[in-house]
């Protein structure tokens, strides 16, 4: 997650599409193994695709 942050502070918006996609990943495997709350990891996921969204638009 703090790479997608620094990719999208540094205006690198395809980085930080490709890094969304391993923390996605990443976010999945610990909610479904009941490391992180599933509902806090889509929380988490949906933040991140809002600030991937909002600097495209900028």
């Amino acid at each position: 997650m703090k790479k997608v942050r620094e990719a999208v502070e540094s205006g690198e918006i395809e980085k930080a599409e490709e890094e969304f996609r391993l923390a996605a990943k990443r976010l999945d495997r610990a909610g479904s193994k009941k490391i992180i709350d599933p509902k806090a990891t889509s929380r988490y996921k949906s933040r991140l695709q809002r600030l991937i969204k909002k600097a495209k638009q900028d």
